[in-house]
C-alpha cells in the first residue's frame, strides 16, 4: 500500500472512530494497537470488521507503523492520559524524525502538556495537545477538536484535521488553532467543567420537577424547551433518558444514584483557584458528584432525619425555565472568563468567538446559546458586559431566588443554582464584607489594609485590641 497520511495509537472506542472517520475522508491511514493480554486481536479484529475500508493499514510493532507513514508523520495519541503518554513517548522517539508530529487527543493536564511540548521541541519532534469533544459517536462523525502547540505543525495537520471536524452552521470545522503549547488541552478541561455545570443544573431540574411531574411530562417540558434558546444537547439526551422504559419501568429508577468523574472538573475547580477567578457552579457540579458518593451514609443519615409532608410542590414552570436559563449563562460566563483569565496569565491569546464557534456543534455542550455566544465574543470579552445579556439576568433574578425557595421547602440540594445566583449576588453588589476579612487578616497577621477614605496605594495597620 502507499504511505499513509496519518497514524492513529490506540484502537479503543474513541481510536477505532477516529481512524474511521479520518479513512472514510480519503486519508490513507495506519492503526497501532499494542498486544497485550486481552488485546492481543484488536488490530486484527478491527480490520476484519472493517474490512470495507481499503485505505487502513493496521501494526502491533512500532517500527513498522511509524515506516508506513509518510514525513513529516502525523501521529494522533488515543491512548489514557497521563504515565502512558510519556511511555509511548519514550518508545516512538527512536524512530521518529526531526518534524515529526505528535498529537495527543486525550484528556491529558495542560501543565503536562506544555512539559510535553517542551521536551519534544528539544529533541526537533512537534507536540500538539488535542482536546477533543463528542464521544463516540462524535469522533466518528465529525468531532469538535482543540489543538495548541505551534502554528506551522497545526498547519501540517490541518487539512486532516478540519476534514473531519463537525461543521458549524455556515459549514466551517469545528476545529481551529487554539493556542501555544499547553492551551488546546486547557480550554478542552474548562469545556468539561462546563460540560460537568450543565448536567448538574439539569439533575437538579430532574429533583425539583419530579416531586410533582412524571418523568413523561418532564421530558415535554425539556422537549419543547429544546425548540426555543435552551436548545442543547445535554437537553436533548436528558429528555430522551427519562422517557426510556426496561419493561413496565423507567430505566432511570434503576440507576444507582453514586455519579462517577474521570477528574477534568476538578481540575477546571484547582486551574480557578491557581488563577484566581471564581468558577464556582463548575465546583459545585463537582463536589455533588462527591457526595453522592457516600450512597451508604447518606442512606443512614436520611433515616435519623425527619420526614416531609408529602403534598406536592407548587410548581411555576415558566419561572423554574427562566432560573435554568439564568444558571446556564452564569455557567457560561465563568467558563469563559477563566479561559480569559488563563490567556492573560500565560500569554495565550485565545480567540474566545473562536472557541465558541468550534462548540456550536460535535461537542457535548454544543448549545443555542453557543451560537450566540461566537457573536457576542466579538465584541466583549466578558459574558455580563453585554447589555441585554445583563438586563435578562437581572430581571430573571428573582425566579431564581423562587426556585432555590421551592427547592429547599422539599430539602432538595440545588448545589449548581445556589452557586449561579449568589455569583450574581456578589457580582452586582457595590460592597461586601470583605472589609471585616481584611481587618481579622491585619488583626492576627499584621497583613494590613486599604482605606476607602485614603488614597489606594497606601496600606495600613492596626492595633485591634480593645483595652
Amino acid at each position: 500500500m502507499i504511505k499513509s497520511d496519518f497514524g492513529v495509537i490506540g484502537l479503543g472506542v474513541m481510536g477505532k472512530s477516529i481512524s474511521l472517520n479520518v479513512s472514510e475522508n480519503g486519508f490513507p491511514i495506519s492503526v497501532y494497537n499494542r498486544e497485550f493480554p486481552g488485546e492481543e486481536y484488536v488490530v486484527e479484529d478491527f480490520l476484519k470488521t472493517n474490512h470495507s475500508f481499503t485505505n487502513i493499514q493496521g501494526f502491533t510493532e512500532l517500527k513498522s507503523f511509524i515506516d508506513s507513514q509518510k514525513t513529516p508523520r502525523k501521529i494522533f495519541l488515543m491512548i489514557k492520559a497521563g504515565d502512558a503518554i510519556d511511555q509511548m513517548i519514550d518508545q516512538l522517539l527512536p524512530f521518529l524524525s526531526k518534524g515529526d508530529i505528535i498529537i495527543d487527543g486525550g484528556n491529558s493536564h495542560y501543565l503536562d502538556t506544555k512539559k510535553r511540548f517542551d521536551f519534544l521541541s528539544s529533541k526537533g519532534i512537534n507536540f500538539i495537545g488535542c482536546g477533543v469533544s463528542g464521544g463516540e459517536e462524535g469522533a466518528r462523525s465529525g468531532p469538535s477538536m482543540m489543538p495548541g502547540g505551534t502554528k506551522e505543525s497545526y498547519n501540517q495537520v490541518s487539512q486532516i484535521l478540519e476534514t473531519i471536524a463537525a461543521k458549524d452552521s455556515n459549514g466551517k470545522p469545528c476545529c481551529t488553532f487554539v493556542g501555544p503549547e499547553g492551551s488546546g488541552h486547557f480550554v478542552k478541561m474548562v469545556h468539561n467543567g462546563i460540560e460537568y455545570a450543565e448536567m448538574q443544573l439539569l439533575t437538579e431540574l430532574y429533583a425539583l420537577l419530579s416531586t410533582t411531574l412524571n418523568y413523561q411530562e418532564i421530558a415535554q417540558y425539556f422537549l419543547e424547551w429544546n425548540k426555543g434558546e435552551l436548545e442543547s444537547f445535554l437537553l436533548e439526551i436528558t429528555a430522551n433518558i427519562l422517557q426510556k422504559k426496561e419493561g413496565n419501568d423507567y430505566l432511570l429508577d434503576k440507576i444507582l444514584d453514586k455519579a462517577q468523574n474521570k477528574g477534568t472538573g476538578s481540575w477546571s475547580s484547582i486551574a480557578a483557584l491557581n488563577l484566581g477567578y471564581p468558577n464556582t457552579i463548575m465546583s459545585s457540579a463537582v463536589f455533588a458528584r462527591y457526595i453522592s458518593s457516600f450512597k451508604e451514609k447518606r442512606v443512614v443519615y436520611s433515616n435519623q432525619t425527619k420526614k416531609l409532608s408529602d403534598e406536592k410542590l407548587s410548581i411555576d414552570i415558566e419561572s423554574i425555565k427562566k432560573a435554568y436559563q439564568f444558571a446556564r449563562i452564569i455557567n457560561h460566563q465563568q467558563g469563559f472568563a477563566l479561559i480569559k483569565q488563563a490567556t492573560d496569565v500565560y500569554e495565550w491569546n485565545l480567540n474566545l468567538s473562536e472557541l465558541a464557534r468550534i462548540w456550536t456543534n460535535g461537542c457535548i455542550i454544543r448549545s443555542a446559546l453557543m451560537n450566540d455566544l461566537s457573536s457576542l465574543f466579538t465584541k466583549n470579552e466578558d459574558i455580563i458586559d453585554d447589555s441585554k445579556t445583563f438586563k435578562f439576568l437581572n430581571q430573571f433574578e428573582n425566579d431564581v431566588s423562587k426556585t432555590i425557595q421551592n427547592a429547599f421547602s422539599k430539602r432538595i440540594a440545588l448545589d449548581s443554582f445556589c452557586s449561579a445566583y449568589n455569583y450574581w449576588i456578589s457580582m452586582t453588589s457595590n460592597k461586601l464584607p470583605a472589609n471585616l476579612i481584611q481587618a481579622q487578616r491585619d488583626y492576627f497577621g499584621a497583613h494590613t489594609y486599604q482605606r476607602i477614605d485614603k488614597d489606594s496605594n497606601e496600606y495600613f495597620h492596626t492595633n485591634w485590641k480593645v483595652k
